[in-house]
């Protein structure tokens, strides 16, 4: 009987929480567990007043004449909201395929399992019909981790894009309005320190926050006054024409 190939390992993996579980202490055999002393109510202590915190500082000042300054990108994406959604978007499309990872690889590995433990009595028709379903599972997990990687690759480079278009004019106006002559990377500019006046990180995202902020939508039309009605046209009375006057009948002469 053929070997069983372990299965390959996906690179995207779920990673798996641990569980803690405490046992419980158990009484000596026999024994009846000591009736606890009442606690002697724990003296009131004084309530201590509330603990205010202290106001963030505020954001040092462009340095007046600066004509350099820098900003983080990383940081901008961060904070940013627009950063925030963009990386949520990358995010979700990761679990998916996390999910899928883990429906393959459970499968190839049941498979696997099956075979350990029935190759020996399965006859030379399913035993090889076997091998060469876990054979085309394993091809197939190695592609999917190669186009799973392809497509969070493409949807990355595609996402960071669209989010250079709507940074990096803000990044130039504000530039522009502080008379820099340049503007530097603070992850690919190689420098070890800077003032932190001249960081414009936080300018930045306050203003991508600001044109990538939803429009409030606006409000209906209010609707015109309704109709007063005619007032109503009060419908002559028709009297009942008047009574035909009555025929006298045929007088009998008297005998």
């Amino acid at each position: 009987m053929r070997s069983v190939v372990t299965a390959a390992s996906l690179a995207l993996v779920l990673s798996a929480s641990h569980g803690f579980a405490q046992a419980a202490a158990q009484q000596p055999a026999g024994q009846a567990p000591a009736a606890p002393r009442p606690a002697a109510p724990p003296a009131q202590a004084p309530a201590a007043p509330p603990v205010q915190a202290a106001p963030a500082p505020p954001p040092p000042v462009f340095p007046q004449g600066a004509k350099a300054g820098i900003v983080s990108l990383q940081q901008i994406a961060q904070l940013s909201a627009e950063g925030k959604s963009l990386s949520a978007r990358i995010q979700q499309l990761i679990q998916r395929k996390q999910t899928e990872a883990a429906q393959k690889s459970k499968a190839l590995t049941d498979n696997q399992t099956r075979l350990q433990q029935s190759g020996a009595l399965m006859n030379e028709v399913a035993r090889t019909a076997l091998e060469k379903e876990i054979d085309r599972q394993q091809r197939e997990a190695e592609r999917f981790q190669q186009d799973a990687q392809a497509e969070v690759t493409e949807l990355n480079t595609e996402l960071q894009e669209e989010f250079n278009k709507k940074l990096f004019p803000i990044l130039q106006q504000i530039a522009q309005e502080k008379g820099l002559h340049l503007l530097l990377s603070a992850q690919d500019a190689g420098a070890i320190w800077w003032e932190p006046a001249i960081d414009l990180s936080l300018e930045a995202v306050r203003r991508l926050d600001l044109l990538t902020a939803p429009r409030p939508s606006a409000a209906p039309a209010a609707a015109p006054p309704a109709a007063t009605p005619p007032a109503a046209t009060p419908t002559p009375t028709t009297l009942p024409p008047p009574a035909p006057p009555a025929t006298p009948g045929p007088t009998t002469p008297r005998q």
